[in-house]
């Protein structure tokens, strides 16, 4: 079942329910969909869908962290809660521990053995955790196994 169809699953609960939050985070959610599908002017496919919800789920991180910055932690909060709502569409974050099995296994099929490699291994490693970790994190992991 697409993220849209289950999305719209969980909208409708929510408005049966009268869950003003969750059904403005589903609404939110559903919309950045729709709009990435009216783009593209066909239905996406599920790692388009995981691509969405990732850029969602960085923009909620990203607004979260200024709102608090800014004293404002009303508004801090409910982005964590539209965050919460959006992550449980997406699939379970890969550990620390998984993350590094999968750069061992790409630094050996590349034979990567210098930072000059970090391309070839971010490309392999980044093609295998899609949507599961977070770039960053797995950039900082690579460089110091290439260190």
């Amino acid at each position: 079942m697409s993220v849209i169809v289950q999305v719209e699953s969980e909208l409708k609960a929510a408005r049966l329910a009268r869950d003003e939050a969750r059904r403005d985070a589903l609404s939110l959610i559903l919309h950045a969909l729709r709009d990435a599908q009216k783009e593209l002017q066909r239905p996406l496919s599920e790692e388009e869908e995981l691509q969405v919800l990732q850029r969602e789920r960085k923009r909620r991180l990203e607004a979260a962290e200024a709102f608090r910055s800014g004293g404002r932690e009303d508004r801090a909060e409910a982005e964590e809660h539209e965050l919460d709502v959006l992550e449980e569409f997406m699939p379970e974050p890969l550990s620390e521990e998984e993350i590094e099995e999968i750069i061992d296994d790409v630094i050996s099929e590349v034979g990567a053995t210098s930072i000059r490699d970090l391309g070839r291994v971010m490309a392999g490693v980044m093609h295998q955790v899609s949507g599961r970790a977070d770039g960053s994190t797995v950039s900082q992991l690579v460089k110091e196994k290439l260190a």
